[in-house]
């Protein structure tokens, strides 16, 4: 419904909540544990053709479900179809990853003179918050909302000394859709002792579909940074801030992912076996959003502009697929067949100088807001000659 206003002695159109378009939350089973627990599921859908469906196992986004300039629908986000691979295979797909997101050298931390030994699962550095991070535990659904906005809000609570960090941390990750195709999601978190917090979403995107054999690597990439932070061979940032300029990090223009991604001339795409590198877009959390990165597929037309309140965005362009899985649409996942863009703290950031710092306490609250601005009407790809 829309009514006519005057504003400014200028007549315009105001659109009215109509209850037939508002956003739906709909529950649903997905799975059980192997222990026999239930894992829920809730499918947020709005009116444009978007939905996403996210499971309690992990708090994960298990599907992205969008149109393409012609209509037609997909799912682009990588996953799988039934608990069993989800506990047997893991591999993140749209997980939440904490407590610490990224990699800790030697997993090991430094808080108040004490020092803090968490599990290492990725050669001899912690990644994503150990071997029994937040992406392998069952989450509790504590609210579910139709509207303007649905959303889902899942809770998990992380006893003190769990995988090796200090203080009991409750975590909320609340996952919201709009009418305006506005994926929000957001995490927070309170500890009862000083601990140190780094919480993000892994979602691989695939904006063909997943399992679309051109793969992620034709997506057109513009990240607003200055600066990345190079690794050494094991991923870990050196303490350095290079210039994205005249590098094959430099992605403020759009990029076609896959024109620079295996460019052994670069030793950090060596290194990472493509990108795997952490983004300067500031040096520390804000209050409001800010601009990530925007993502278009020119084979589909979709795309989504990425906002976010945290200073560093990792971009990873899925070098450890390795074709030895499959997902929902029961093709092999390769290397290059997805990208993902993880808004978060700087790596190893409780070890380096001048990172932004990680820390919380008693009293504050961690706060992770990340806006997926999705778009589904881009222009056709120019046809080649």
């Amino acid at each position: 419904m829309k009514v006519l206003t005057a504003i400014g002695g200028m007549a315009a159109l105001v659109a009215l909540a109509n209850p037939a378009e508002a956003a739906t939350a709909r529950r649903g089973i997905f799975g059980k544990m192997t222990d026999g627990r239930t894992v829920a599921s809730v499918t947020l859908t709005n009116a444009k053709g978007v939905s996403a469906t996210v499971v309690a196992y992990g708090a994960m986004l298990q599907a992205l479900v969008m149109p393409d300039r012609n209509g037609r629908k997909a799912d682009v986000i990588l996953g799988y179809d039934n608990m069993g691979d989800y506990i047997a295979k893991g591999q993140f797909f749209g997980a939440t990853v904490g407590r610490f997101a990224n990699r800790l050298a030697e997993g090991r931390f430094r808080l108040d003179g004490r020092s803090f030994q968490t599990p290492v699962n990725d050669g001899k550095n912690a990644l994503h918050g150990g071997t029994v991070g937040f992406d392998k535990v069952l989450w509790d659904v504590v609210s579910v909302k139709d509207g303007p906005t649905a959303s889902v809000t899942l809770r998990y609570v992380s006893r003190d000394g769990d995988q090796g960090y200090p203080g009991k941390m409750t975590v909320d990750a609340t996952y919201a859709l709009d009418e305006r195709n506005n994926l929000t999601i957001e995490y927070v978190a309170t500890s009862d002792a000083p601990t140190i917090a780094n919480i993000t979403n892994h979602s691989y995107w695939n904006l063909s579909g997943e399992g679309a054999p051109n793969g992620a690597m034709g997506h057109r990439v513009t990240i607003p940074a200055q600066a990345y932070l190079p690794t050494d061979a094991g991923a870990i940032p050196t303490g350095d801030f290079k210039s994205v300029a005249g590098t094959v990090f430099d992605f403020r223009t759009p990029q076609t992912v896959g024109d620079r991604v295996r460019d052994a001339r670069d030793q950090q795409i060596v290194f990472g076996r493509g990108y795997d590198h952490n983004w300067v877009i500031g040096r520390e959390v804000t209050r409001d959003q800010h601009l990530m990165a925007r993502v278009y597929d020119p084979a589909s037309g979709r795309g989504f502009e990425l906002w976010s309140n945290q200073p560093g965005l990792q971009f990873y362009s899925g070098n450890f697929l390795d074709g030895t899985t499959h997902g929902k649409a029961k093709r092999i996942y390769r290397e290059g067949d997805a990208i993902v863009m993880e808004p978060q703290i700087f790596p190893d950031s409780p070890n380096q100088k001048g990172f932004p710092n990680a820390r919380l306490d008693p009293g504050q609250t961690y706060r992770n807001v990340m806006t997926y601005r999705l778009t589904t009407g881009g222009a056709a790809a120019p046809k080649k000659r």
